[in-house]
């Protein structure tokens, strides 16, 4: 007889496990218990589900005939959940036709275990596919870490998988909720509409309140034979708004609204009785504020403060000429 506390190595992961058989759960949840693993039990498909509103599985040991919700459906909902779409499912089963094997492939599951259940091979079965399953998250962190905004996609334009980054972005840019695994519905009907179309794909701007988001749909593989679409991503790139150098100016030097107006006008040569007019205050205002202005600027003259004002602006890509000349009419 073999060692179950040596075959599993359970490590303490979590193991979600639903059979409607009590005779069952108690045995599976027996022998889990003893090879390491922390068990959460669920008697049928809708409690199961309600369990990942609280909880998170490692993997799911999933009985295919149940009354009710029975496990395909199960198995279908928990790929569709927020929290839980990620985690791999090993059916459990006395069905053995071609069919239903195939159903519960189609349903989500990774692996199928046959009834009556040997112990040792349900053990075996969940520990290789948690190693599968933790190698393939660390190469998805990797990919998070070293990579940009991608988004891959399945062969009808269905997101599979996001990178952090582009996670971000489309939370950020169209409210999409965190964890979240469809795209929001305005992109995807755009992506809907690019892979229906002959044409070169036109990419998507989005304008927020940071910058524009720009999507691209590229497409690996192109040229396949009919019937193959080749590899499909969604590639992302933010453009920030571009940076007004007046603004850009004022918080450089903690100008107030007011000097980084009476600044601008010395650099276009306005005299200190100009500014007053212009701005509509007093010439002693006027030179109280230079006072300040040259205070912040570390500068003694209105030359220096000039020269200073218009190196920053043309330096910043801003244009001194026009920018402010509305105020002088």
């Amino acid at each position: 007889m073999m060692d179950i506390a040596a075959s599993g190595g359970g490590s303490g992961h979590l193991v979600l496990l639903v059979d409607d058989l009590p005779d069952n759960l108690k045995m599976l949840s027996d022998a889990l218990d003893q090879a390491g693993y922390r068990v959460l039990v669920a008697t049928d498909g809708q409690s199961a589900l309600e369990r990942l509103d609280f909880v998170t599985p490692d993997i799911v040991l999933l009985d295919a005939v149940m009354p009710g919700l029975d496990g395909f459906e199960t198995c279908r909902r928990m790929k569709g959940h927020h929290r839980a779409g990620h985690v791999p499912v090993v059916f459990m089963t006395g069905l053995t036709e071609p069919q239903d094997v195939v159903r519960g492939f189609q349903a989500g599951g990774i692996d199928y275990v046959t009834k009556p259940l040997e112990v040792g091979v349900v053990l075996a079965r969940l520990d290789a596919h948690l190693r599968s399953h933790r190698l393939m998250s660390a190469a998805i962190d990797a990919i998070d870490a070293a990579a940009g905004a991608v988004v891959a996609l399945d062969a009808r334009g269905r997101a599979v998988w996001q990178t952090a980054r582009a996670r971000q972005w489309l939370q950020a840019y169209c409210g999409q909720e965190p964890g979240e695994a469809a795209l929001p519905p305005g992109i995807q009907a755009w992506l809907d509409a690019q892979l229906a179309g002959d044409g070169a794909p036109q990419a998507l701007r989005i304008a927020g309140a940071a910058g524009e988001l720009a999507l691209r749909l590229v497409r690996r593989g192109a040229g396949q034979p009919a019937g193959h679409a080749g590899e499909l991503a969604l590639l992302l790139e933010e453009q920030p708004l571009p940076v007004d150098p007046r603004a850009s100016l004022a918080e450089a030097y903690r100008l107030t609204a007011r000097e980084l107006d009476v600044l601008l006008w010395l650099a276009k040569g306005k005299t200190n009785r100009d500014i007053s007019d212009i701005l509509g205050i007093s010439p002693r205002t006027a030179n109280k504020h230079l006072e300040h202005i040259f205070v912040k600027l570390g500068v003694e003259t209105r030359a220096a403060a000039a020269a200073l004002t218009m190196k920053h602006l043309h330096r910043g890509g801003g244009e001194a000429d026009g920018a402010w000349s509305a105020k002088a009419s």
